[in-house]
């Protein structure tokens, strides 16, 4: 009698594997499409319905199933929501704007756009979900990596609670950020004139030096 064989184990491949191939194709579809049907990889041009489905696709594949499932450990509050705007103002605001709305003018020329996070394609997303978004980024979009990775940043925890609220800013919350948001070296010289200006300072320009001309000596 032969020595008996153990039965060949088929292995089939996981479902994550299955998605990766056929958004492979399907990007790698897309960019030969692009490429010989429109004006090539321009970031002005508005993301068709493959791309954006296509985005959201890899947006949902890129969470780890226990992440999607976490639930907010920080309790709300005013003083929570009060420093998760002025968290939001600063770090967030320049492509996302102050009330969630994406239109800014780095949101707008963002490639796909930053979204309008009031809208249910946010809201319908689980606290874990917005959690590891804000504190791992996605990949291929203009949205970084603002935490080390771990699971319990409370200042991550803290703007789940801001977009969660988007809808409840109010006039004056918004004046708020404003005061809060980055500021360019021009945005801050423009601000240190008009305080100067209602000091009753003068702030007009120091007359120009007259200018030296050399004339060549004659021989």
């Amino acid at each position: 009698m032969g020595v008996p064989t153990r039965p060949r184990t088929v292995r089939t491949p996981t479902t994550a594997v299955v998605v990766a191939a056929v958004l492979a194709i399907a990007v790698a579809g897309l960019a030969t499409w692009t490429l010989f049907h429109a004006d090539g990889f321009s970031t002005r041009a508005e993301p068709s319905w493959a791309e954006r489905g296509l985005s959201r696709l890899a947006r949902r594949w890129a969470v780890p199933a226990r992440a999607r499932e976490a639930r907010n450990p920080v309790a709300f509050s005013g003083e929570v929501w009060k420093e998760a705007r002025a968290h939001f103002a600063d770090h967030c605001a320049s492509c996302h704007g102050n009330d969630g709305s994406g239109q800014t003018e780095l949101g707008r020329n963002l490639y796909p756009r930053a979204p309008d996070m009031r809208l249910a394609e946010t809201q319908t997303l689980g606290d874990g979900e917005i959690y590891w978004i804000i504190e791992n980024g996605i990949r291929l979009t203009g949205m970084p990596a603002w935490g080390d990775g771990s699971d319990h940043d409370v200042d991550t925890w803290k703007l789940v609670h801001f977009v969660r609220h988007l809808a409840h800013l109010t006039p004056d919350h918004l004046k708020e950020m404003e005061a809060l948001n980055p500021k360019s070296p021009a945005d801050l010289a423009e601000e240190q004139s008009d305080d100067r200006f209602l000091a009753g300072h003068d702030t007009g320009l120091a007359p120009d030096k007259p200018e030296h001309h050399h004339h060549k000596e004659q021989p």
